[in-house]
């Protein structure tokens, strides 16, 4: 494993073969030398086999971060339009545990 690795599967919100290694495609981007090289030279040190998966894992960690900023802002909407409908703390908590529970991710009141 490498320092820099992905959350396991589970914790991906991606469909199965939307994270298969398999489902690859070849793009073309273009990027200041300097950072390449960078890339070249950080891959083997963090265990990566070339630069590439290292890039994989950077902008995997990213949209990962993103979605995980996005939903939580949506859930925080949510609980605060519910609070404005009237919508009682303790009923806001009990829905937020069983969602928690039902889909094995933490959601806490903010």
């Amino acid at each position: 494993m490498h320092a820099l690795s992905s959350p396991p599967a589970s914790d991906r919100s991606a469909a199965p073969a939307e994270r298969s290694p398999r489902a690859m495609t070849t793009i073309s981007i273009r990027f200041p030398s300097h950072t390449l090289e960078e890339l070249k030279r950080l891959a083997p040190i963090l265990g990566f086999s070339g630069y590439q998966p290292l890039l994989r894992t950077y902008v995997n960690r990213g949209l990962q971060a993103d979605r995980d900023r996005l939903e939580r802002s949506a859930v925080l909407a949510l609980v605060e339009s519910l609070r404005k409908q009237g919508v009682s703390q303790e009923a806001i908590a009990s829905a937020l545990e069983e969602v928690s529970a039902a889909t094995h991710v933490t959601i806490g009141l903010p």
